[in-house]
């Protein structure tokens, strides 16, 4: 399955490490030959399967930098459910880039 963005890598030195992690549903992987992309992620794995158009992946990204210059909202998450969701600054109307 190939997802819509998600691969926002956190700054620093390139690795593993810097990558976000898909996280829900479990049992999503990178494929070997491509990664996290800020366009499109492919992932392979059971749940892959069952993901239809729509259906959304969650990941748990290294930094909070990259997806508050991207997004309004940061979720919190806690288990599979959603427990709060906070304004970055870009949600608040203010930009520093």
């Amino acid at each position: 399955m190939t997802v819509l963005g998600g691969g926002y890598i956190a700054s620093g030195p390139a690795g593993p490490a810097r990558a976000p992690q898909p996280y829900l549903p479990a049992g999503l992987r990178y494929a070997p030959e491509e990664g996290a992309g800020e366009v499109q992620t492919p992932l392979l794995g059971p749940a892959a399967d069952d993901l239809r158009i729509g259906d959304r992946v969650w990941f748990r990204h290294a930094k909070a930098g990259e997806l508050c210059e991207h997004f309004d909202a940061l979720h919190l998450v806690d288990g599979d459910t959603v427990t709060e969701s906070l304004p970055t600054y870009r949600g608040e109307g203010r930009t520093f880039l």
